[in-house]
């Protein structure tokens, strides 16, 4: 029976100061974010040291390592989506308990967002489409990986759609809209 040797502070440290910089950078891709990626990397300091004793001998270190940043960040995305959810759903409980007062005539609102979905058919395919995905709640880069275009792309052609729709809005409803 081969008994694993537990990796000493010492020599977790050090090979944990060869990678720092490869770490870093891994981190950054992850997280696009400086002050998330500090925090991404000090996490995954902690589990990997805390969980020293599971790395065994011979295995690629930096490998073992990126994996634990790799769930890390994963674990976090999880977090913060569930998080979100469960916000929005309280957020919307609280709203509608709070909210005492009469309903209002909604029946302005509701002509002005058929005459905008009306406006919004009127744009060409190429700005239409990713504005109504965008609109939709996907991200650009989910964006232009599903329609197969540059996220630099996808992004203007978002912002020019919504610059079209406001022009044509602004012009269906006159300057009085412009004022609100």
């Amino acid at each position: 029976m081969e008994v694993a040797l537990l990796m000493t502070s010492k020599e977790f440290d050090s090979r944990i100061a060869c990678l720092r910089s490869f770490f870093f950078r891994f981190a950054m891709h992850l997280t696009k974010n400086k002050e998330d990626s500090e925090d991404l990397m000090q996490e995954t300091m902690m589990r990997a040291y805390t969980n020293r004793n599971k790395y065994t001998d011979g295995t690629n270190f930096k490998a073992w390592m990126a994996t634990i940043m790799r769930n890390c960040f994963i674990n976090e995305y999880r977090k913060k989506r569930n998080r979100n959810k469960v916000e929005q759903s309280v957020n919307w409980n609280i709203m509608t308990v709070a909210v005492n007062q009469p309903v209002s005539n909604l029946a302005p609102t509701i002509l002005m967002m058929k005459e905008i979905l009306h406006k919004l058919d009127g744009l060409n395919e190429g700005h239409r489409i990713p504005f109504e995905l965008f609109f939709s709640g996907f991200k650009y880069v989910e964006i232009a990986e599903q329609l197969d275009l540059p996220i630099g792309t996808v992004k203007s052609r978002i912002f020019l759609a919504r610059k079209k729709l406001k022009d044509m809005i602004f012009e269906y409803y006159g300057e009085n809209i412009r004022r609100a």
